[in-house]
């Protein structure tokens, strides 16, 4: 055992971690019947309710376990990250649960409700004007002070298991064993590190389930480009999507193609309708990722009715949309933003439907 992470001192944050989960409930699966596709159901992985709001909360304790048993964080450690924020404040939440001091390398366009998230954890902000440079900026500070860079773009598909272990994959598969229709035709999320899609993709094929992933991808990100050609890896200067915490402007290392069936393009605008469309209908605010997971579902339920085929599709509700009132849900920042949503969310309203009894079934 080395000094930098003694042996009782190890033990005790990882059994602070592991405490804090048992503590924790799954998230809810919500179930959305849909009046224009009676025979497809739409159901919602609502990852807003985990303590940190968000999807991001499972990969900052994976995150944290990695590199505590890999004793790269002792007592004293500075631990930082680079993260449009969410991850941020996932990860400023465990890092005060062990009493270590957090830097958030942020873009400057971070919604300053994440930013404020990310304070009220413990964490410090540090802005980068050019989210390109967030990364360097991220191992400069880690050597100064010492530290730790947790590095979610590379260590997030080998952090968490994806055979089991309560992973993602294997919750949605739990709480669908019920439903009239328990194995996906499709499961959607999004790409901000390629985390989350490689544990569901490599879950898929362990256990040889027929269920097919589609990654929604903004438009401006480089992943679905990649996806379709190896050799694009990264975009030109200027060009970045609106969607905060998916889509990124390099290929990052956790990225897995190989175990995604399909990637969609989606508008931000048309991710913006969408997810003030759904907004409306749980009567709650979700956060921009989901509208461009909704608008993938909506053309992968489409090609389904075409077809003739009955069944399910299962997406991510990635955080709520409280982070976004200066922004998303401003109506006067979408105008100078130059945004075209309406039409989305009008069409993506009409697929949800009203709100109705049968969907709590």
């Amino acid at each position: 055992m080395s000094d930098l992470c003694p042996r009782g001192w190890l033990n005790d944050a990882i059994r602070r971690i592991e405490a804090d989960y048992n503590r924790s409930a799954d998230t809810h699966l919500i179930r959305l019947d849909l009046p224009r596709y009676p025979g497809i159901t739409l159901y919602l992985k609502d990852e807003s309710s985990h303590p940190t709001g968000s999807l991001k909360h499972r990969l900052a304790r994976s995150l944290f376990l990695y590199a505590l048993c890999n004793e790269w964080i002792g007592p004293d450690t500075c631990v930082i990250e680079a993260s449009s924020g969410s991850t941020a404040v996932s990860e400023a939440y465990f890092a005060r649960m062990l009493g270590l001091r957090f830097i958030a390398v942020v873009p400057a366009t971070t919604a300053p409700a994440k930013l404020d998230a990310i304070r009220f954890q413990g964490g410090e902000i540090h802005k980068v004007d050019d989210p390109r440079t967030v990364y360097d900026v991220a191992h400069r500070l880690a050597a100064e002070t010492g530290g730790h860079y947790l590095d979610q773009f590379t260590y997030a598909e080998r952090a968490t298991d994806w055979r089991g272990n309560n992973n993602i994959a294997e919750s949605i598969f739990a709480q669908m064993s019920e439903e009239e229709y328990p194995e996906p035709e499709w499961i959607v999320c999004g790409a901000g590190t390629g985390g989350t899609s490689a544990t569901i993709g490599r879950y898929l094929r362990y256990q040889r389930y027929a269920t097919r992933l589609c990654v929604a991808d903004p438009e401006h990100s480089v992943f679905h480009r990649h996806f379709h050609d190896r050799s694009a890896a990264s975009l030109p200067e200027g060009c970045a999507s609106r969607i905060e915490g998916i889509g990124r402007p390099r290929v990052e290392p956790s990225f897995i193609p190989g175990v995604i069936d399909r990637m969609i393009a989606v508008d931000d605008g048309d991710s913006i309708g969408a997810m003030r469309a759904l907004s409306d209908r749980l009567g709650r605010r979700v956060g921009g990722s989901t509208g461009t997971n909704l608008v993938a579902c909506a053309a992968l339920i489409d090609e389904m009715a075409a077809a003739g085929t009955s069944g399910s599709v299962v997406t991510l509700l990635c955080d709520g949309g409280d982070r976004y009132g200066t922004s998303y849900y401003d109506d006067a920042w979408l105008g100078q933003s130059g945004l075209d949503w309406q039409a989305a969310a009008d069409r993506i309203a009409a697929l949800l439907g009203p709100v109705g009894k049968g969907d709590a079934r």
